[in-house]
């Protein structure tokens, strides 16, 4: 049985990761159109299926996704100058649904049961 600090710390954890991969894929599927956006939303089904897996609950899923979408979504921002991650593409819009649709199937997986001790 993992402490709940632990647990707390994960979940932590599983922010900053989501918001680094987030970023990352932002980044990746940009340079890289067709095999950028599809490494992109690996990494991202990556990271919210681990954040299942390692927490054993939604909120893991949760967590990580949350972090995606706040990089994504501030990252989407441009500056009044007019520079901005994100161009208005096709592929862009792929990356935020696709993203957000990996973490709805994720969050909605049944739950492993617990192997026995």
């Amino acid at each position: 049985m993992v402490s709940r600090n632990a647990r707390y710390a994960l979940y932590v954890l599983l922010l900053v990761l989501g918001a680094l991969v987030g970023a990352a894929g932002a980044l990746v599927q940009a340079a890289w159109l067709p095999a950028g956006l599809l490494l992109a939303l690996l990494a991202t089904a990556g990271l919210f299926y681990g954040g299942l897996r390692a927490t054993g609950t939604q909120i893991g899923v949760a967590a990580a996704g949350g972090g995606w979408l706040l990089a994504v979504v501030l990252l989407s921002f441009g500056r009044p100058e007019g520079d901005g991650v994100f161009g208005g593409g096709v592929g862009e819009l792929l990356f935020l649904f696709g993203g957000m649709g990996v973490a709805v199937m994720c969050a909605t997986l049944s739950r492993l049961p617990r192997p026995p001790r």
